[in-house]
């Protein structure tokens, strides 16, 4: 038997929605702000929920501390690292020197985000990591009345990126962290309504968006809630064709304001 509405919210930490976070996405702060008060308005409505979290190490194929120059000089926030640029020197990993060019080259292979160097950001057990008030104090109203969320982690493997929910951009073989998350998968699967928000709508909603699409009976089961994610600044395009083809394979969009039951 199929539960109505399920939301997942994806990402909505301090790094990413605090002004003066390691990763502020402009804009987050108010997106979380709407979404608090679509939780709390649509509480009796909403059967369950589920919040990913961004995890990263320290030492993380994404951060500046994995690469360097040579001089010998880490490259800064929102650098693009490409095969050739690997081939050619101008960038090389510090740390499983192998496994980092062949990263670097199946994303390219596969059709992936072009990978970019973040600031650090949700390093696990910090601050930065933590769900953001804005969207925990409702989330916690919600479970008072005897019900139960679920918290995602991803990110923890330092070999990979992991912007989706259901697996990371290029799964590492050994690790199945990485690999597809088919116990989510089912969760979501079971509920009729899967509403989506959070941050950032160029990145990790995105790739969590075609993920889903990927798989059988997810496109008309999606809404996509715009008014609760943001585009990192600079890549506002990035993610254009996936919301597109979401569209066209039957997904809602509407705003916390405007969504109906």
């Amino acid at each position: 038997m199929k539960t109505k509405t399920l939301l997942l919210i994806i990402d909505m930490q301090n790094d990413f929605c605090l002004p003066g976070g390691a990763l502020y996405v402009n804009g987050a702060e108010k997106d979380a702000g709407r979404l608090g008060k679509f939780i709390t308005r649509f509480s009796d409505i909403i059967d369950h929920i589920i919040m990913t979290q961004d995890n990263h190490n320290v030492v993380d194929i994404s951060h500046p501390v994995y690469w360097e120059d040579k001089n010998g000089n880490p490259p800064p926030p929102f650098t693009g690292i490409s095969t050739r640029d690997v081939e050619t020197g101008i960038w090389s990993p510090c740390f499983e020197k192998e496994k980092a060019k062949e990263y670097i080259h199946k994303l390219e292979q596969q059709g992936e985000f072009p990978h970019t160097i973040w600031p650090e950001h949700c390093i696990i057990g910090s601050r930065g990591a933590a769900i953001v008030d804005e969207i925990m104090e409702p989330v916690k109203a919600w479970a008072r009345k005897g019900r139960f969320y679920e918290l995602v982690i991803k990110g923890t493997n330092p070999l990979t990126e992991h912007f989706g929910a259901l697996m990371a951009n290029i799964p590492v073989e050994g690790s199945p962290e990485t690999q597809l998350n088919t116990q989510l998968a089912d969760t979501l699967l079971r509920f009729e309504t899967i509403l989506i928000a959070g941050e950032a709508k160029s990145h990790c909603v995105a790739t969590t968006i075609r993920q889903l699409l990927n798989i059988d009976g997810f496109a008309q089961k999606l809404v996509i809630l715009e008014d609760c994610m943001s585009n990192v600044s600079g890549f506002e395009t990035l993610a254009s064709s996936i919301y597109e083809k979401a569209k066209t394979d039957g997904a809602r969009f509407t705003s916390s304001t405007a969504w109906y039951y």
